[in-house]
């Protein structure tokens, strides 16, 4: 099967071509556009902050969300990565309400897969509160498996793309938590994660901004979700003994070289 795509670039840190560039050392897949923001937002920020390369890819537009446009959207996702320093941000115009894995949708995240090339991958769990989520994990898983095959052929701005699968497969949290494999201490940059999560202001709460009246009301638009949020990284920290954490799952075991690897000091 061929496939020639022109994915939708919302933000690139810097003016290079269209072409494949140096792969990026971590990719979030997200069905929304503020998804990876309040999921795993503090490891994109760690990540960055540390020189890493992280680029987001975001299947749609959240044009079925109750409040905001897609062009709202588009500029508060702009906005969040310039916070985030992402290397690049993407949406692939999958129909919101609609992800399924579908050969195009498919072929789209194997686009994103193979340009950028990452050694680790962070997407949605298998089961949560909003069905795209859910569908988006069950595309994502899809496309890592077809991403390695050869006679899948993807053309992305004119350059056929090489195959490719992640090294490393995780597993954000969104609404509904489940019992993490892993924590990550995010403490340094819990207000950068804030920041990225405030600047999509027609979706959530921004302590000190006027609110819009006329916008309906959303489990993520009121200030008890904000504490929530809040709270459970205070509650993932505290299991690993530091002050802010984000927890995640493996797909696969995770194994090490040697028990000497558990010595370093970092490992909690």
């Amino acid at each position: 099967m061929n496939f020639t795509l022109s994915p939708d670039i919302i933000y690139r840190r810097s003016a290079t071509a269209n072409t494949p560039a140096t792969p990026v050392d971590m990719l979030v897949i997200a069905a929304h556009p503020d998804d990876a923001e309040l999921s795993c937002g503090g490891v994109v920020a760690q990540m960055t902050a540390e020189g890493k390369r992280v680029a987001i890819v975001e299947c749609t537009q959240g044009e079925m969300g109750s409040r905001g446009t897609p062009d709202i959207r588009r500029v508060e996702a702009a906005e969040a990565a310039r916070i985030l320093n992402l290397t690049e941000r993407w949406n692939l115009h999958i129909p919101d309400g609609a992800i399924d894995a579908s050969p195009e949708n498919v072929a789209k995240v194997v686009a994103a897969l193979r340009y950028f090339r990452p050694n680790i991958l962070l997407f949605p769990p298998v089961f949560e509160r909003h069905h795209d989520h859910e569908n988006a994990h069950r595309l994502v898983r899809t496309a890592y498996f077809q991403s390695g095959l050869s006679k899948l052929q993807i053309e992305v701005f004119g350059q056929n793309l090489a195959t490719y699968r992640p090294k490393r497969l995780f597993t954000y949290m969104q609404t509904y938590e489940f019992e993490p494999d892993f924590y990550v201490d995010v403490s340094a940059h819990f207000e950068t994660k804030l920041q990225s999560y405030y600047a999509h202001a027609s979706q959530v709460f921004v302590p000190g901004a006027a609110q819009n009246q006329n916008e309906p009301q959303t489990l993520i638009s009121s200030p008890e979700f904000l504490e929530y949020l809040k709270a459970r990284a205070r509650h993932f920290g505290g299991k690993i003994g530091v002050e802010y954490a984000e927890g995640f799952t493996s797909v696969e075991p995770l194994g090490f070289g040697s028990m000497s690897d558990l010595l370093a000091p970092d490992f909690r």
